[in-house]
């Protein structure tokens, strides 16, 4: 009896299964859609929001937060993180406005897609040492006196800085920019080539540098909560902020940042296999909706200046008036010149 494994057979088993290219094309019509009208639209309002409220942001710590405390020069760097990320998004609006013909060259294509990902997790290890320095001063307000000084501050941003950049350069080398039915496609990593590299990279970071930072801020807000519900004065204005802020440091890491990685390790996964085509579409566009998401924190931290620091509020109030009151004195003055009849129209 001939045994013999035609030659085809035994290479299909070392190979991942392919789609029928008629059929891919007609799955992720869908999708295409999706991208073309959804991320524009959502990538503009967040870009919009965010450039200008991180803008102003970063002018009231400059100008109007004197002395900076720990909690300030963390805040100044989730801010500048912010809108380092905001300024690239124009760049991605077009491409996806355009029907994802990326027109700006391969090296932007990869700097762009880079800056994504650096911004999550820069964002994410920042907001993981302010919980961390919260939970000390509100947990354990007397012996962590010590941890809360600004010199501690300063080597956490320092240190958040270098993680982001160890764990996210590899995106460079992963990043694939092609050409792709007569247009120059910029993918970003979920659908990029290597699919193998990229699914061991993406559990790798998605591991270290979200899950592992997410249990920490968890179990900083429930001892935080906890401590907060069980002292004296539960009721007290600096308690109830406090809640607040913990309720909304849970939300920006459950509702922003988890779905995209929980969304882009099933995409990758399901990648290996051949689907059909309504489960490509569900899986696809649930993790093309949860990619704005993740980008989104840059409005939410908003927030969180607001209510770190009443100071802040005041701050903010005090540039308003001041502008204000600049507008009007150029206003008088451009009155009071034409009045002077040396300028005739």
């Amino acid at each position: 009896m001939d045994t013999t494994v035609p030659e085809d057979t035994a290479n299909s088993t070392h190979t991942l299964p392919t789609y029928d290219v008629s059929a891919l094309e007609n799955c992720t019509d869908n999708v295409h859609e999706l991208r073309k009208t959804y991320l524009p639209a959502v990538y503009s309002t967040i870009f919009l929001v965010g450039f200008l409220g991180n803008v102003v942001a970063i002018c009231v710590y400059i100008f109007k937060m004197r002395p900076w405390r720990s909690s300030t020069i963390i805040m100044f760097n989730l801010a500048c993180t912010d809108l380092l990320y905001l300024s690239s998004l124009p760049f991605l609006i077009h491409y996806y406005a355009n029907g994802e013909h990326w027109i700006f060259g391969d090296f932007l294509c990869k700097f762009i897609r880079f800056g994504f990902h650096f911004n999550l997790y820069s964002s994410i290890f920042f907001l993981t040492c302010f919980s961390i320095f919260r939970y000390f001063a509100i947990v354990h307000p007397i012996r962590s006196f010590c941890v809360r000084k600004k010199s501690w501050a300063v080597i956490a941003c320092t240190v958040s800085w270098i993680l982001s950049l160890v764990a996210v350069s590899p995106v460079n080398l992963l990043i694939t920019s092609k050409m792709q039915e007569n247009r120059s496609v910029c993918l970003d990593l979920s659908s990029s080539d290597n699919v193998d590299i990229i699914r061991l990279y993406a559990w790798i970071l998605s591991a270290l540098a979200f899950y592992l930072p997410l249990l920490t801020v968890t179990l900083c807000y429930a001892v935080i909560i906890y401590t907060l519900a069980t002292g004296p004065h539960t009721q007290s204005p600096y308690k109830r902020k406090a809640r607040k802020l913990a309720f909304l440091l849970l939300v920006v890491f459950y509702l922003c940042f988890l779905p995209f990685h929980v969304f882009r390790v099933v995409r990758l996964e399901l990648r290996l296999y051949q689907l059909s085509c309504t489960v490509e579409n569900h899986i696809h566009a649930a993790y093309v909706i949860s990619r704005p998401l993740a980008a989104a924190n840059t409005c939410c931290n908003l927030l969180l200046y607001a209510l770190i620091s009443d100071n802040f509020q005041q701050a903010i109030q005090s540039l308003l008036r001041c502008k204000l009151h600049h507008l009007i004195q150029q206003a008088a003055s451009s009155g009071d010149f034409n009045k002077s009849g040396i300028i005739q129209l």
